[in-house]
């Protein structure tokens, strides 16, 4: 079976490239698809193999389920909306008990999706609506090539985007992402860093080069890209409690998460903590099991073995089969030990 429909700004406007359109039960994300570049999508239901995000790695990589099923019932989408996922705007959600599952097709409509007024001038690049047509069909010609898994091809059509249109901020974002696909990380940085130029508003690509930084353990770079993030962002300056769900597409999760690490490293341990924190109550899918590590680590430092305990055991659960995952039982018997037993107001002994 087959869901059909399509992404639509409220305003009118045509809608940004790459947008992701993702079915979520239960609160998780269990199928991710790309919409065609003027909103349209297909997602495959029942004998298919899904798209479901790997919430066992430390990477946003979108996996393939080969596990064939004979089709779908209205039982099975108990609890399932579907929304799109844009930077810069907020969306609507198709709940999919309202439609009766058909032998083959299901239309749901339009996703619907809105401007959110923090993005305007932020992480919305306007500037990309004025780009030349011949600019804007090489964009869509790149990102299309780039899900087929054709990086080469992408990397040209990118290419001739930013040459017909060189202030194309969001064509040099996409060219660094096609280049660090190919392993070339000297010129993605340089086309992640020309979108910065451009458009210091324009946030994604300073997430793309923390991520960078971050791998490369140049805390100071991560701490600088991730302030600048975070510091159009809410939550940098409120309390939040509880999980929050679709703040902005933005991945403030891995913002969050990547400050607390540089944090760490220069021995920012409250600042640490508080990032830390917030990438938690963010990272609700979850993607980045090494943030339960680093809360750990934090939370042994503060000397509340409980809650690095608690998180420690939380990473193993994510990936068990980490290359460090018996260093990481080591360190967790160390906690336990230190922890101690729990107090008791009786006396056991039986003599």
């Amino acid at each position: 079976m087959f869901l059909r429909g399509r992404v639509a700004t409220d305003d009118g406007t045509p809608v940004p490239n790459d947008v992701l359109v993702e079915r979520v039960c239960n609160a998780r994300v269990r199928q991710q698809v790309y919409a065609a570049p003027h909103g349209d999508f297909s997602m495959q239901l029942g004998a298919m193999s899904s798209t479901l995000l790997d919430a066992s790695g430390d990477t946003q990589d979108v996996v393939a389920n080969k596990t064939p099923e004979m089709g779908i019932s209205r039982h099975e989408l108990i609890n399932c909306e579907l929304r799109a996922s844009i930077s810069g705007f907020r969306s609507d959600v198709v709940n999919l008990m309202d439609f009766a599952p058909a032998s083959s097709n299901m239309d749901v409509g339009p996703i619907v999706v809105h401007r959110t007024e923090k993005i305007k001038g932020m992480t919305l690049n306007a500037a990309a609506y004025n780009a030349p047509k011949d600019a804007r069909r090489a964009l869509e010609k790149g990102i299309e090539a780039e899900k087929h898994g054709k990086l080469a091809d992408a990397r040209q059509y990118l290419q001739k985007a930013v040459e017909i249109y060189p202030r194309y901020t969001s064509a040099w974002f996409q060219l660094g992402m096609v280049l660090q696909k190919e392993t070339q990380n000297e010129a993605a940085r340089t086309a992640y860093t020309k979108a910065t130029t451009i458009d210091s508003k324009f946030l994604p690509p300073y997430l793309s080069l923390a991520s960078m930084a971050y791998h490369a353990q140049d805390w100071t770079q991560v701490l600088n890209l991730t302030n600048h993030v975070l510091d159009g962002d809410p939550l940098r300056y409120a309390d939040v409690t509880g999980y929050i769900l679709d703040l902005d597409p933005l991945d403030y999760a891995e913002a969050y998460f990547y400050n607390s690490a540089a944090n760490y490293k220069f021995n920012k341990i409250e600042d640490a903590l508080r990032s830390g924190l917030k990438a938690e109550r963010l990272d609700v899918r979850p993607r980045f099991p090494q943030l339960h590590l680093l809360l750990a680590d934090i939370f042994a430092q503060k000397n509340n073995y409980a809650t690095a305990i608690s998180e420690a055991k939380t990473y193993l659960e994510l990936a068990p089969h980490a290359k460090d995952a018996d260093q990481v039982r080591e360190r967790l018997a160390k906690l336990e030990k230190l922890n101690g037993p729990a107090p008791s107001g009786e006396n056991t002994d039986p003599n």
